[in-house]
């Protein structure tokens, strides 16, 4: 695999891309895994946790997972950017720039990613990246996530 230093500007800029890289593997969103994400964090609204009454009430037809589980999936829904990032100290959750949830997720869906990185750029002692990462359901077009988020690697 392609080795770039995290302070080779130009060659990094150079991976931009428009497209979307290769979809991971695909994770089962279980009831189980909603419910403990509820206790964790407190959110034990009912479209979640409460199966009978999500399939009666809910407009999703049954309990959904929580959009910040869906998210919080990422580290095992990455794939890489097809090259490795060399050089650095540390890379840190640097935020975001765009996060929607757009659409549900039922539990015992199962997700995938894919990714691409859309901006590099100086930032202090380290670089900047920005990548767009799309979740969705597999075999579903729409996405159910889409996250702009940015890392920042420091030397």
């Amino acid at each position: 695999m392609e080795e770039i230093r995290f302070d080779d500007i130009e060659k990094l800029r150079a991976k931009i891309a428009g497209d979307f890289g290769p979809w991971s593997e695909p994770v089962e969103i279980t009831q189980e895994m909603i419910n403990k994400f509820a206790d964790i964090t407190g959110d034990h609204q009912w479209i979640h946790v409460d199966i009978e009454r999500a399939k009666r009430e809910s407009p999703f037809g049954g309990p959904v997972a929580h959009g910040f589980l869906t998210l919080s999936l990422l580290p095992r829904l990455s794939t890489g950017p097809g090259f490795r990032v060399v050089g650095m100290k540390a890379g840190i959750n640097y935020g975001a720039n765009k996060l929607r949830f757009v659409a549900p997720v039922p539990a015992g869906s199962k997700v995938h990613a894919h990714s691409r990185l859309i901006a590099v750029e100086k930032k202090g002692p380290g670089t900047q990246f920005t990548n767009e990462t799309n979740i969705h359901i597999v075999g579903k077009d729409k996405p159910c996530v889409i996250y702009e988020g940015i890392v920042l690697y420091v030397g």
